[in-house]
């Protein structure tokens, strides 16, 4: 999707699973700046281009992510709000698999990331700390409009 770079905002009205099946609809929140999309739930990290492309094809989802469909599953989600932090221009690279699946850092995928790739990674570095800003400001602006 066009003009999705690191640290823009999107709200998801459908989360779908790599087919395209539906398994979550709603209407999100309204947020300054947030593109409203189709969101993927993907059960790995999809880094390549070439992949990222077949995905949006299959599924139809412009953004994807790790979590959604398995709040979706356990009938948990009530919203989705992401940041992007890589791009099919822009991958993860190495550090794709520095997340554990207990949400904890792979301090060792880090290091090696750094010293094998460390252009790379301090650029994914830099796009997830623009993510995080973005996260940051759209609680704050959830939070305020709650208080409403």
């Amino acid at each position: 999707m066009d003009g999705l770079e690191p640290g823009s905002l999107v709200v998801a009205h459908r989360v779908v699973d790599a087919d395209g099946r539906e398994l979550w609809a709603g209407e999100p929140p309204s947020l300054q700046g947030a593109r409203r999309v189709v969101l993927c739930a993907a059960d790995r990290v999809v880094d390549s281009p070439a992949e990222r492309a077949a995905l949006a094809r299959a599924s139809g989802a412009e953004a994807a992510d790790l979590e959604s469909g398995r709040l979706a599953a356990a009938v948990r989600l009530k919203a989705v709000v992401r940041a992007i932090s890589d791009t099919p221009d822009r991958p993860a690279g190495r550090l794709a698999t520095a997340a554990k699946p207990d949400g904890e850092t792979d301090w060792v995928a880090v290091l090696r990331a750094l010293v094998t790739a460390p252009r790379a990674t301090v650029r994914t570095g830099v796009a997830g700390r623009a993510a995080l800003v973005s996260l940051e400001a759209a609680a704050v602006e959830l939070g305020a409009s709650r208080s409403l």
